[in-house]
């Protein structure tokens, strides 16, 4: 192979398969793509041990993405339920999967979740290496830590999210500016706990060069983690989240000049006035990198309906510059979703992806929507189905109320506006 990573071959002119895949479904030309790859506005995670991986792009100018977070835990360890649920989101067209397991042979689910997925795969490390080595966080190792990130690229895992930006320094802005709810990134908590067990700084800062090293070696994306996200309201965009900003926008050149592509994490819990701003600080101070956000999740008090608020905030935050939606599902702050859960919140991201790319302009984006105007206008309900996000919901309620006129639905009847309309200003020869 002449290129090390998508990044390395966009600054040599070499077309890849993937870049290829991701033309076949964008409408941005070559030339821009392996620009904005070659700047570092664009990734495609594709490491090359992921032999199913369909090739997607994530950045600017692009379509927004969707991804889904799935995976065991010590409660709920049921693997081929897992697995059911990778292949249904696959089929609902989510863009990515992060395996998030906590617990049991996690190297075997995630395996054969590369295995299985045509879709990008994430995990967190750091998870893994608690499960993995069963020691008190503090007793792990920095090679331990580094041996569970090269068993993960070496399973084929596309990107991998790693909290390198919570050093020391984040942590005395934690301090003297408190929180509501202190840390809520789980993996944020984990090196959190291991350096001040330790006295000792980021194991993922310190040694970043090899954490970029093996990254290069099997084309991983860095999503450089938000391990100082906001987890309420109250916290959102504080001291310590932007001066955890500031450190990922000094490694996000370092990656770059790596040829290792990177993406930047974001909050979180954000009130709507304060997204665009959020929005704007991250391609500043992390110089145009692609911005993957959790929701934001707009406001605190809906639990059963966090795929609403997250929507909502996923929404404005795409429409202003965030490039990857990690969805939120309605069972967020009190369970481990199920198929059904995962289902709503698939759905709620690519509403919210979707209406943030008709926002943007994204070249084709309002094709879809001019369509189905196209088939409500001739009532053709068949038409409307086959365009229609959710096939499966849209049929079962028409057919749940049927109307005595067929061509229009019960909601009007006779007094159906697009019909009459339509008769009126489109009548038949």
């Amino acid at each position: 192979m002449a290129y090390a990573t998508q990044m390395a071959a966009a600054r040599q002119g070499i077309l890849t398969s993937q870049m290829q895949q991701v033309l076949a479904e964008e409408r941005i030309s070559e030339t821009e793509l392996m620009e904005r790859l070659a700047s570092g506005k664009i990734a495609i995670p594709a490491n090359r041990n992921h032999k199913s991986l369909v090739g997607k792009g994530i950045g600017a100018g692009l379509s927004t993405k969707i991804n889904v977070n799935l995976g065991v835990s010590e409660d709920c360890c049921n693997v081929e339920k897992e697995l059911d649920k990778v292949r249904r989101a696959v089929q609902l067209k989510a863009d990515a999967i992060m395996d998030l397991s906590t617990f049991g042979d996690t190297r075997t689910f995630r395996r054969r979740t590369v295995e299985i997925s045509p879709v990008m795969i994430g995990t967190v490390p750091v998870y893994d290496a608690v499960v993995r080595y069963g020691k008190e966080v503090s007793k792990i190792t920095v090679d331990d830590f580094f041996d569970v990130v090269r068993m993960h690229a070496e399973d084929g895992v596309d990107f991998m999210t790693i909290h390198a930006g919570l050093t020391q320094t984040a942590i005395q802005r934690l301090r003297i500016n408190p929180r509501l709810t202190h840390v809520v990134s789980r993996g944020g908590s984990l090196l959190l706990d291991w350096m001040e067990g330790n006295g000792k700084e980021n194991p993922f800062f310190e040694h970043f060069d090899r954490l970029l090293s093996l990254c290069r070696d099997y084309d991983i994306t860095l999503s450089l983690g938000d391990g100082l996200r906001p987890g309420c309201l109250r916290d959102a965009t504080d001291a310590p989240q932007i001066q955890e900003l500031i450190i990922l926008g000094e490694l996000t050149k370092r990656c770059w000049e790596a040829d290792v592509q990177v993406m930047i994490e974001g909050p979180g819990h954000v009130p709507l006035n304060e997204i665009v701003a959020n929005m704007q600080l991250e391609k500043k101070l992390c110089h145009g990198a692609p911005f993957y956000v959790l929701g934001p999740i707009v406001t605190d008090v809906a639990p059963g309906y966090d795929h609403i608020t997250s929507a909502i905030g996923g929404a404005l935050a795409a429409s202003y510059g965030a490039d990857f939606l990690c969805y939120v599902t309605p069972a967020e702050h009190l369970r481990l979703p199920d198929a059904d859960d995962m289902k709503e919140g698939i759905i709620a991201s690519r509403i919210a992806a979707h209406a943030a790319d008709v926002a943007k302009g994204i070249p084709g984006a309002i094709d879809w929507d001019n369509a189905m105007s196209k088939a409500r206008k001739e009532l053709d309900w068949p038409k409307m189905f086959e365009l229609a996000m959710d096939p499966e919901k849209a049929k079962a309620y028409r057919t749940s109320s049927q109307p005595i006129d067929q061509e229009v639905c019960t909601m009007c009847g006779d007094l159906c506006a697009l019909k009459r309309s339509r008769n009126i200003l489109e009548p038949k020869s």
